[in-house]
């Protein structure tokens, strides 16, 4: 069984920049969108406006699966996350993680903020993973 902390799956994970985080809709269908990440060895780490579908679908059903992939002509690679959200308070923790933010999407993401503090209408978030599957990753 594959984990987020295997070498191979984190060294993927920091070559990018966006991963696609599909959520629960109301009517049981898929909502996929694009999103900025932070990757660890035992969750991943995500922002977004508060008032989006994705997130009122996180707060309905916290199920969730995350894709990240890249590759060429000469092979596929890929990592898929399934697991659950859980909602990040306020606390030295979340900061750390703003400002880890703030470093990897320097300087765009301060520029959309506005200034190097996450906003109010933000909310942070984490993925619990519950199955992780990779493919084509290069071997340790």
């Amino acid at each position: 069984m594959e984990r987020l902390a295997d070498e191979r799956i984190q060294r993927f994970l920091a070559t990018r920049e966006v991963v696609v985080l599909a959520t629960v809709q109301p009517d049981g269908s898929p909502l996929a969108m694009p999103v900025w990440f932070l990757h660890r060895s035992d969750d991943l780490i995500m922002i977004s406006e508060a008032d989006t579908q994705k997130i009122r679908n996180i707060r309905r059903d916290p199920r969730v699966c995350v894709a990240a992939d890249g590759g060429s002509l000469a092979g596929i690679q890929g990592v898929i996350v399934q697991g659950w959200a859980e909602f990040l308070p306020a606390s030295a923790q979340r900061l750390e993680f703003v400002h880890a933010l703030l470093e990897k999407y320097h300087p765009e993401l301060a520029r959309l903020w506005g200034g190097n503090a996450m906003p109010p209408n933000r909310v942070m978030f984490r993925i619990v993973p519950t199955r992780v599957r990779s493919w084509g990753l290069a071997p340790t």
